[in-house]
């Protein structure tokens, strides 16, 4: 915080009232609580091999070695809310038993291995353990609200002194009694500040009316983007009858419902743009900033159709984009070997770009009627109920 303030023309501080310059400042840099919801709690659970070489209840005659019999595993998924790097700190009241889990998107995951069906123990055992995280919660929680209260005065006095500072430069230069050189203006893109989520705030405008860019979205709101997608896939891997017999459109609804939760009703459905209407648009100040085809697996040639389709709905300014692939009909594993190779075979494909989820795959297209224009191209692959 201190370096961005400190970074700061000399226009943004001085033609900027310094009140909204801290509103903004207190806004970025406070830390979202973690607040978990028990009423979305769910649980999942399947088969699991339990290694039982050390419990006396079996007659295992060779304890020193993994003795493996099939159990059930069971899995609780708790939703919460907030900053997820707050798992990873230690408040200054602890305990020598801290609460341990898996942190895995915006859930907490508890797996209970068992060779028995006691249920009152597996429930007993997870109480136990969300009611230390809740404990531990609690406590980061009166240490982020004791931060958040002091983030103002903070950047109030740092505002202050930075302005104080601009306006002793501009006394040495009017003293020294030489015309000041103007400075040329470079435009830069910026992150659409329309985009609410939790994200970064857009500084407040300054009183004259400079060169505004074209709005783009920045890499984290569109890694934020296919997180809300794929967490919706996972919705539907857990309640597979509730969207056997949905089609691409339907499938594509509960997309946009989720999106559109998070995007402020931004996120629309077959709309039309350049030369179609495409499957899923976000836009920002009436300007796109992610566009999304969903199509069926049918195979290469099918997908092939679908990247041409997906870069004719794409223009000059479009340049984060997805493809969202639906596998009803082959096996997973030969979707996910097949996909690589059709799309290094389309005439705008670049290059590939590391991507880790697996099932995802991530390239650099040029736009179809600008070989010199880049966009990032996300395919993910989906095993839906069928």
């Amino acid at each position: 915080m201190s370096n961005e303030i400190g970074s700061l023309s000399e226009d943004r501080v001085l033609e900027t009232s310094p009140e909204k310059l801290c509103d903004y400042f207190v806004e970025k840099y406070s830390v979202d609580p973690l607040v978990i919801d028990e009423s979305g709690i769910q649980v999942d659970y399947g088969d699991a091999q339990v290694d039982v070489s050390h419990r006396f209840e079996y007659a295992v005659f060779d304890r020193s070695t993994p003795t493996y019999v099939t159990g059930t595993k069971i899995t609780f998924f708790v939703p919460f809310s907030g900053d997820a790097e707050l798992f990873k700190c230690r408040p200054s009241t602890f305990s020598l038993n801290p609460p341990r889990g898996v942190v895995r998107g915006n859930e907490l995951v508890f797996v209970y291995e068992r060779t028995t069906h006691d249920v009152p123990n597996i429930r007993s055992e997870f109480d136990r353990e969300l009611q230390s995280v809740k404990q531990n919660l609690s406590r980061i929680a009166d240490q982020v609200e004791q931060f958040n209260s002091t983030i103002r005065t903070k950047v109030s006095q740092q505002i202050e002194a930075r302005r104080e500072k601009l306006l002793q430069d501009r006394g040495i230069i009017e003293g020294l009694g030489f015309p000041l050189k103007r400075r040329s203006q470079v435009p830069t893109t910026y992150a659409s500040p329309e985009v609410k989520r939790r994200i970064v705030p857009q500084l407040p405008p300054v009183s004259t009316k400079p060169y505004r860019p074209e709005p783009t979205l920045s890499i984290d709101e569109y890694e934020h983007i296919l997180s809300v997608i794929s967490n919706m896939v996972m919705v539907m891997e857990r309640s597979p009858s509730a969207f056997k017999t949905m089609g691409e459109e339907d499938l594509r609804q509960h997309f946009l419902v989720q999106l559109n939760g998070q995007y402020e009703g931004q996120a629309t459905g077959e709309t039309f743009n350049y030369e179609g209407k495409t499957d899923i648009l976000i836009r920002a100040e009436g300007k796109n900033i992610f566009i999304a085809e969903c199509k069926f697996w049918t195979g290469p040639a099918g997908l092939s159709e679908a990247l041409d389709q997906l870069l004719g709905y794409a223009s000059w300014r479009d340049t984060k984009t997805a493809l969202l692939i639906f596998n009803r009909e082959a096996t997973m594993s030969t979707v996910l070997q097949r996909i690589p190779q059709a799309v290094r075979e389309h005439a705008n494909y670049k290059t590939e770009l590391d991507y880790e989820p697996e099932s995802g795959f991530r390239y650099v297209f040029s736009h179809r009627d600008d070989p010199d224009r880049e966009l990032m191209l996300t395919v993910l692959a989906f095993d839906v109920p069928g």
